[in-house]
């Protein structure tokens, strides 16, 4: 670098950035230094003279500097390294007007480079800058010293100190300097500082409007543009779009979204209007004057995405407020954005998706949309743009929430698929979103069975796995809602569905849990499924849960209730009750009370156990075992030809085997005399060893030592019988049904039914019992004795010839359950149970076809056999307590 200037010491001369004054020069006095032209390639050389005493020196160095500085970054970082910031920030605050300004130029330039920032900050420079702000400096220095504050408003704590020290004040007022790129700087920088709440307050008192919308007016598209940005940010206040329209802001926004030539503020100026659009008395306004019919024109024949964007998004912005839905849809903004979901921009039919779920609070706009747009959503739903996607599922859930009618549009336009795929994007929001409107569609039958027949249940499995709770909850909604058959619930299960289903009633969300409590509740409504749950802990958990006063619910309790009715003896044991729905079935046991998470052992374990004083568990099995059910010998054959396949005759060979099986698994027909052991085991037998087409003959006329080949283990090996365990038959229970079958069902009416059925229980279990010698009835004796016959826990009903209250009333709904007598089972305190039953008393006014509301009756099966009590009734009370 080349600086070259004169230094002359004359009070008369004078320098003003690069430009000598001329005067007229009288002959210096002697004692006084001649002018000396300095010449420097070095900017180390001029960075060391602003340490001069003299103002001339101080002003060439930062005129020379400053040219320097500007021609590029590296050139800033040079001067920083030489350490020439912080002799200039000293001289911006020098008391010659000249230095002040030429210092001011420098570091104001200077101050674009991040590091010169830094190095200001820590020299907590703004306070200088804004004193150089005050309306006598030169307007130079104005330029310069709001630039550096521009540059430093961009960092948090610069801001916060331009703020206390009152910067604002200064950078307001010279929003009218006649200088334009004052202007421009003092806009930006306010426009950094209006990020902050703090700010933004501060402007509004500092009634920043007027002078903002006067920029406005500017000729210089940038001032505009800033004004406009400023604008945007403080309008965010309400009490600042107050202000505004009270300044008639809007007529000023109108105008230029009014003029083609400013169709680069128009994005901006709608960012204004899209803010005051929130307040309904604004609305209103536009409304009134024209403007809302204006702007929806603008946007629908504009060219410019992102207008187009900004307008949805301001109309969705507005429609948070029930007033101004019912004024945007007066002004039919829904064909609006329904021509927006038409665009080719992807971030517009965002918006306007965006903008339909906001109008959808308004029942006629949802009405309308529906009509108008659900066809467009549901193709953007296979968009290629996952953004686009999720906003259009959103969309839907909103149009189809209580809404049959868009429901049925929805499929209509064939959007079962596509929502189903949607399922499988890679937004949480889009799946969450599909499976929300898929709930709303199964709400109709048919559509229902059209989502299923979709293959929804294996779909909604990637999402049961979700991590996120926004995912979980109505991904198991959506269960809840399509699994109410079992072909439904066959899928789910056969697709892996039900494991993670499962793992949601862990959830620590209350609306997870809940969900996932109803879709087990609903798909526990068949048997394969409840097992299938319960093998993996459902039980267990659902038992948990409703230990807990915090996490158990509604669903919580009818989930547990429901996979217990699949498992009915647990059911009793735990809970002591068993509805009229419950039907006992074979292999049913009751193993007496247990608290609330015990889970009870196999029937195949409790057989298992030795003989104990606990008391007896009460078999119900009336079912023969199946031929199918037995185990049988497997053998394999290898490399078994198609020959031999086809040619099955008996041989020798073949007897040989079978007799060998037979020797080692042992007899087949062996039965076991007491429960705990293999009740049946069917006949197995063997695949013979065939003779080879053709070859009869020959393989006969072999010796008979030949007959057996080493080859026959090689093709055929021999697998572990494995023994299926089943209870024993209980043959009088058998008995007992047969008969209450002949006698009892064809009765005329369920009253006598229920008396002669009450009889019959109790003339097998005892007989009655007087009140006073129930202690002389020795029914426990007759029990251990029965168990010690048996060498068994576990006791047929059919043994027992004597029966108190719990062995009487298992009988009872046992029998009931067989020839369709609707009845309850209750388990008391103290061996007490009763039945419950439903029957209508005879009309007390003689009118025939008057119809009663069923009452409850207990059924008396131990003093007086076959009286019903009255639910509530004194002897009621007294035949369920001791």
């Amino acid at each position: 670098m080349m600086l070259m200037f004169t230094i002359s010491p004359h009070p008369n001369a004078t320098s003003s950035m690069g430009k000598k004054i001329k005067k007229e020069v009288e002959p210096p006095p002697k004692d006084v230094f001649d002018p000396l032209s300095v010449e420097s390639k070095k900017a180390a050389t001029v960075v060391l003279m602003l340490n001069s005493p003299e103002e001339e020196v101080l002003s060439k160095a930062c005129e020379a500097l400053y040219k320097f500085a500007a021609k590029g970054e590296e050139n800033k970082l040079t001067l920083l390294e030489l350490g020439a910031v912080e002799p200039l920030f000293k001289l911006v605050s020098h008391e010659d007007p000249v230095v002040r300004r030429n210092a001011t130029m420098v570091v104001g330039i200077m101050a674009s480079h991040n590091d010169v920032k830094k190095l200001l900050r820590q020299l907590t420079a703004t306070n200088a800058f804004i004193a150089r702000l005050a309306p006598e400096e030169d307007v130079v220095i104005h330029e310069f010293a709001s630039l550096c504050l521009v540059h430093m408003a961009i960092e948090y704590n610069s801001k916060v100190q331009i703020f206390e020290q009152g910067g604002l004040e200064p950078l307001i007022r010279l929003l009218g300097s006649p200088d334009p790129d004052v202007k421009k700087n003092c806009v930006e920088c306010i426009y950094n500082m209006v990020q902050d709440f703090q700010s933004r307050a501060a402007v509004r008192e500092l009634n920043v409007i007027p002078p903002l919308l006067e920029l406005l007016k500017s000729d210089y598209p940038i001032i505009q543009l800033l004004a406009l940005k400023t604008l945007g940010i403080i309008t965010i206040d309400k009490e600042t779009r107050v202000i505004l329209r009270e300044n008639q802001g809007l007529d000023h926004l109108f105008k230029i979204l009014e003029t083609k030539e400013f169709n680069d503020l128009h994005v901006e100026a709608l960012g204004v209007v899209a803010n005051c659009l929130e307040d309904v008395d604004t609305m209103q306004l536009i409304q009134e004057t024209g403007g809302l019919r204006k702007l929806l024109a603008f946007t629908e024949v504009s060219t410019l995405p992102e207008f187009q964007k900004n307008a949805a998004k301001a109309i969705a912005k507005a429609a948070c407020d029930s007033e101004n839905r019912k004024i945007l849809n007066e002004q039919e903004v829904e064909k609006c954005l329904v021509t927006l979901l038409g665009t080719d921009n992807d971030g517009t039919k965002v918006a306007a998706s965006q903008a339909i779920s906001a109008m959808c609070e308004n029942l006629a706009s949802k009405q309308t949309i529906g009509t108008l747009g659900i066809p467009q959503l549901v193709q953007l739903l296979s968009s290629d743009n996952e953004e686009v996607k999720e906003a259009a599922a959103t969309a839907l859930v909103n149009l189809t929430t209580a809404h049959l009618g868009n429901a049925s549009a929805v499929a209509e336009a064939d959007g079962i698929e596509p929502l189903i795929s949607v399922l499988g994007a890679k937004r949480d929001g889009a799946v969450a979103s599909a499976a929300t409107v898929l709930t709303n569609l199964a709400a109709q039958e048919p559509l229902r069975l059209a989502i299923q027949s979709h293959g929804m249940m294996s779909a909604i499995v990637e999402p049961l796995h979700s991590s996120n709770s926004s995912v979980q909850s109505p991904a198991a909604l959506a269960v809840a809602a399509v699994a109410c058959d079992a072909e439904a619930r066959a899928e789910l299960r056969n697709s892996g569905g039900l494991e993670p289903l499962v793992k949601l009633l862990h959830s620590k969300y209350d609306e997870v849990r809940r969900n996932a409590c109803w879709a087990v509740m609903v798909c526990a409504g068949d048997e394969p499924t409840a097992a299938e749950m319960t093998r993996l802990g459902a039980l267990d958990i659902l038992q948990e849960i409703n230990l807990s006063i915090g996490r158990k619910n509604h669903f919580s309790e009818a989930a547990l209730d429901k996979i217990l009715d699949h498992n009915l003896p647990q059911k009793y044991s735990q809970m002591g009750y068993l509805s009229s729905s419950n039907i006992i079935a074979d292999g049913f046991y009751d193993y007496g009370q247990v608290k609330t998470g015990v889970k009870l052992l196999s029937l195949e374990e409790l057989s298992a156990q030795e003989l104990n004083d606990r008391r007896a568990i009460i078999l119900i099995n009336a079912k023969s075992p199946e031929p199918e059910a037995a185990a049988l010998p497997l053998l394999v054959e290898e490399k078994l030809t198609q020959e031999a396949l086809n040619s099955r005759t008996g041989s020798s060979s073949g007897s040989t085997i079978r007799k060998t099986s037979r020797e080692k698994t042992g007899s087949v027909d062996e039965k076991p005399d007491s429960p705990g052991r293999s009740s049946s085991i069917s006949k197995g037998s063997t695949r013979e060893k065939g003779s080879r087409k053709g070859k009869g003959k020959k393989e006969e006329e072999k010796p008979k030592e030949e007959e057996v080949e080493p080859v026959i283990p090689k093709i055929i090996e021999e697998v572990p019988v494995k023994v299926i365990w089943l209870p024993p038959v209980d043959h009088l229970l058998v008995d007992y049904i047969a008969e209450v079958s002949k006698t009892i069902l064809p009765l005329s009416t369920t009253k006598e039914q229920v008396v002669a059925l009450a009889q019959f229980v109790a003339d097998k279990m005892g007989g009655p019992i007087e009140k006073d010698k129930l202690h002389e009835f020795s029914w426990e004796l007759h029990i251990s004795e029965v168990e010690f016959e048996l060498q068994c826990n576990v006791v047929p009903v059919g043994k027992i010839n004597k029966g108190t209250f719990y062995h009487r009333a298992l009988l009872f709904k046992t029998l009931a359950d067989r020839i369709g007598i609707a009845c309850s089972l209750v388990r008391g305190e103290y061996n007490r149970a009763w039945n419950e039953v439903k029957l209508v008393d005879d009309s007390p006014l003689g009118i025939p076809g008057l119809l009663l509301p069923p009452r409850v009756f207990i059924v008396d099966l131990m003093y007086q056999p076959g009286h019903l009590m009255k639910e509530g009734s004194p002897e009621a009370d007294r035949y369920r307590r001791i």
